[in-house]
């Protein structure tokens, strides 16, 4: 097989070729997720709590298929609170400065920061929001419009972005994993990303709504918009989600 970035990659973060990591040369831990501007106003979201007809969990896992049509309806800020907190929702504090959450993580790392493209959400105007995970609330992140084309634009299918209720954006923060883990972190932001999104799926399934995860995106241009680096900090994965049509 030719040499490429993929094995590359695969060699240099296997464990007895690695570097040591950050928290074993006495580098500070990183911070939990990005701070709030004391300008921004908090969004209360509901209790995520919301009532669901009881589920078979064989028969949701058999269910659960890929959506990439939605109805018209609005999603209800209700159902949005509970597929947020089933994606990074938090649990409990740890005494060592991390976060136990309803999804798995590498070392409860949580290397993952939440942004939604809302276009129709009751109780939201269309923007581009964040999620506090440790508060259980929303920031709006940007209400440009010309930015949020920018963003949709860097989607390689444009219908399922603007159609959709809200997209889910993850925008990794790689030095939360690093610190930990060195170059292993890079394999295990991935695997993490896909345990948020099977989640979100999921949940999805049982309240209601379909989803479909998006990987095809161009990494520069939405990073871009964002105002990401693309380096230390760059969107992983993302995932649009709406009502299922009748």
């Amino acid at each position: 097989m030719p040499d490429s970035t993929g094995p590359a990659l695969w060699r240099a973060s296997q464990f007895d070729v690695m570097d040591k990591p950050g928290h074993e040369r006495g580098v500070p831990a990183p911070a939990l997720e990005w701070p709030v501007d004391a300008a921004q106003s908090l969004i209360a979201l509901p209790d995520p709590h919301v009532p669901l007809a009881p589920v078979d969990i064989h028969a949701l896992i058999a269910q659960r298929r890929t959506q990439r049509a939605y109805a018209p309806d609005p999603l209800a800020l209700a159902d949005l609170s509970f597929l947020l907190w089933s994606t990074q929702g938090v649990q409990k504090h740890t005494p060592s400065e991390r976060t136990l959450r309803t999804v798995p993580s590498a070392g409860a790392r949580h290397a993952f920061e939440t942004l939604l493209l809302v276009n129709n959400v009751d109780g939201l105007a269309p923007a581009l929001y964040r999620y506090v995970a440790t508060q259980h609330a929303l920031t709006v992140f940007s209400s440009n419009e010309s930015m949020l084309d920018d963003v949709r634009d860097g989607f390689r299918n444009m219908n399922l972005v603007t159609l959709s209720a809200v997209v889910f954006i993850w925008v990794c923060v790689l030095e939360r994993m690093t610190w930990r883990f060195g170059e292993r972190g890079w394999r295990y932001v991935m695997l993490d990303a896909g345990h948020v999104c099977e989640n979100l799926y999921l949940a999805g399934e049982a309240c209601g709504c379909g989803t479909c995860a998006i990987g095809a995106f161009n990494d520069a241009d939405v990073n871009e918009a964002l105002g990401l680096d693309g380096a230390g900090q760059f969107v992983i994965y993302a995932a649009s989600v709406g009502r299922k049509p009748c």
